[in-house]
């Protein structure tokens, strides 16, 4: 019965550790770029964009196209670093709780 208990309480942890988890990555921010800085995203581990920098080059009619394919490639830069974060983070909220790095999650 001790290991249900003890089992209950690691779920217990774990679902507070996730909520709270949630909550710090609408905090964290990563940054992409594109174009070796001409175009810049601030994104949240929660995947909002807080920013978007356009270098004032870019902006004319004549470099429409190469302004949105830099956009596109920011924004999938940004979404990257996200999801290398939200990993990271994922790792130490488990082993905070007590569970190995590489355990698959019903979730």
């Amino acid at each position: 019965m001790l290991n249900f208990q003890k089992m209950m309480k690691q779920a217990q942890d774990m679902q507070f550790k996730l909520q709270e988890m949630q909550e710090k990555l609408k905090d964290i921010e990563v940054e992409g770029q594109s174009g070796g800085g001409l175009v810049n995203i601030t994104m949240t581990c929660a995947g909002k964009i807080r920013s978007l920098s356009i270098d004032p080059s870019l902006l004319s009619a004549e470099e429409k196209e190469t302004t949105e394919d830099l956009i596109i490639a920011a924004i999938n830069n940004a979404l990257e670093a996200k999801e290398a974060r939200v990993e990271s983070e994922t790792k130490s909220m488990m082993e905070a709780v007590g569970l190995p790095e590489d355990a698959k999650l019903p979730f």
